[in-house]
């Protein structure tokens, strides 16, 4: 009996108990915060906001809110950008694969263009992305 661990954790609520019983209670509960550690992990790690920058109140809102619309940006780009295979990526795995990638911005006759490496992996990727891109900004474009 020595050698075995035991896993002890409670649960606080104002649910009755005649309203639901224990184990529809642990149920709904590990249902209800399936994701929300890893977004948790996610904006402590991949987006710095597990130390925030100063003993100001009003700077650490900033920056907080700052790592907030960057989550959201993140999940829009995911889902409406990239192809279905990088929607659960992390924010790291998505920098290193096609954000910090090797190029050159070459500005010729009013127009910007990205020089990649030849045969890069990720060059397919950024393609895709920017045409679905490319249709979004047609498709919120001011009528009239």
């Amino acid at each position: 009996m020595a050698d075995k661990k035991y896993k002890v954790f409670g649960i606080v609520t104002n649910i009755k108990e005649t309203e639901m019983n224990g184990d529809d209670l642990i149920h709904g509960l590990h249902a209800r915060c399936g994701k929300s550690e890893e977004v948790h992990a996610v904006m402590k790690d991949d987006l710095a906001g597990g130390k925030l920058p100063s003993a100001d109140f009003g700077e650490n809102a900033a920056w907080w809110w700052i790592m907030i619309m960057a989550l959201n940006l993140n999940a829009m780009l995911k889902n409406i950008a990239l192809e279905p295979s990088m929607v659960n990526r992390r924010m790291k795995r998505i920098r290193f694969s096609i954000i910090n990638i090797p190029g050159r911005i070459i500005k010729h006759s009013r127009s910007l263009f990205l020089r990649l490496p030849k045969g890069h992996p990720s060059f397919d990727t950024l393609i895709a992305a920017r045409k679905q891109i490319a249709m979004l900004q047609g498709a919120w474009a001011p009528s009239g």
